[in-house]
Formats: C-alpha cells, structure tokens, sequence
C-alpha cells in the first residue's frame, strides 16, 4: 500500500501510520517494523520523515529524547524534595523545644560544675597562704603584730 504513493506528496504517504517518506528520492515505504530505525540503506535519517512532513527522523529522535531526559530529570528532583520535606517534617516543634530544653540544662550543669572546680581551686590557694578559716572553728583568734 505505501509503494502505491511513492510518486505523490509527503502529506499522502503519511496519512497512513505504517508508511515512511524519503525526501532524498521522494519515495514511499513501508516503515521497518524489525528495526527501531530505518537503516540507511533504505533512507538516511535527516531526510526521513514519519508522521509528519515538516519533521525529519533524526530530529524526531532527538526531540523524544530531550523530553525523555527532562522527566526523569524533574522526577528524580521531585523524589529528593519530597524526601527532603519528609525529613524536615520529621522534625517536630515539640522536639525542638524538647532539644532546646535540654540544650539548656547541660549548659546550666556545665557551669555548676566549672563554678565548683573554681571554688575548690580558690579554695586550694586561700589554704596555702592561710587565708582560709577551718570549718571546725569558723571563730579564730585575731592576732596583731
């Protein structure tokens, strides 16, 4: 059937699906169902056309391929934000003023405990020069010289 439009118009070969135009030496085949594309021998493919005439084969190829690439492109960012927000969602109010709470009571034990190592350093020095009055006797004889 597409053999019987090889002399006519692009237009009228493609009207039927099966049928591929050659622009080099205005033919109509039948389109290689065995092959993805049309070998070379039978047409090259800038000068194929299927579907429709004002796009070549190649170009055709090139256009689904773009196309392709961009949805998996903006799938795999979808998936990663969608991820990404689930992660952050995790991540409650009530836990972030759980951890600033207890944020806080280690940095109030942190101090208690420098404040500690201080007075017991302060202490140390008060009670080698002699400045530190003994806890059994806090009423110590002042003597004048």
């Amino acid at each position: 059937a597409c053999s019987d439009l090889s002399r006519s118009s692009c237009d009228e070969c493609l009207q039927n699906v099966s049928c591929l135009w050659c622009d080099t030496n205005k033919t109509c085949v039948d389109y290689p169902v065995r092959h993805v594309l049309p070998p070379a021998s039978l047409c090259s493919l800038p000068k194929a056309r299927w579907g429709v005439c004002w796009l070549n084969v190649e170009a055709l190829i090139i256009a689904i391929a773009v196309v392709a690439g961009l949805l998996l492109v903006s799938t795999a960012a979808f998936c990663c934000y969608c991820c990404y927000c689930r992660r952050c969602a995790k991540s409650s109010p009530e836990d972030d003023e759980e951890r600033l709470v207890q944020k806080r009571e280690e940095r109030r034990l942190q101090a208690l405990q420098r404040k500690h190592e201080r007075k017991v350093k302060h202490d140390e020095i008060r009670k080698k020069y002699g400045l530190l009055q003994d806890s059994d006797n806090p009423y110590s004889r002042f003597e004048n010289e």
